[in-house]
């Protein structure tokens, strides 16, 4: 049985939103300092605090990239609020699983829309209740990695 569903590979070899916007409104980089995974995650937002592009680049194993591919599909077209409310576990459910020792990517990707999303309310003096308490640089507790896209169970 193979580590990795369709879904996912398929976010892997053909990722949507791939880049960063140079004009972004809002830009959030997060990375996990023990398997190196990596993503910049960039924001337009409308007069309204719609999302109206995101784009992420990423560096990591393929479902760091996968979670980021799905994570800015997610967003776009939401609310600033109704994207703060993106956990990993909908990343993942998105996805349509994750093995367990790769769900640290999903957080990566949850943490860097917050993180882009902090950067916005930064730069435009704007609260969110979903922000309270948040630090961008906070490390998440799970960094397991595994990087073998073809290890198979």
């Amino acid at each position: 049985m193979a580590l990795y569903n369709d879904k996912v590979m398929d976010h892997f070899f053909n990722p949507h939103n791939v880049g960063e916007i140079p004009d972004a409104d809002g830009a959030g980089t997060y990375g996990s300092p023990v398997c190196g995974d990596m993503m910049l995650i960039t924001l337009k937002i409308d007069e309204n605090e719609k999302i109206t592009d995101a784009k992420f680049k990423t560096y990591g194993c393929g479902t760091a990239v996968a979670s980021s591919s799905m994570a800015t599909d997610m967003i776009i077209g939401k609310s600033v609020e109704e994207a703060l409310t993106i956990t990993n576990q909908q990343i993942i459910d998105e996805l349509g699983g994750l093995p367990a020792i790769k769900i640290h990517c999903s957080v990566l990707a949850e943490h860097a829309i917050k993180s882009a999303i902090y950067d916005y309310a930064q730069k435009t003096g704007k609260t969110y209740k979903a922000l309270e308490g948040f630090d961008p640089d906070r490390e998440e507790d799970d960094h397991s990695c595994q990087v073998d896209l073809t290890e198979e169970s």
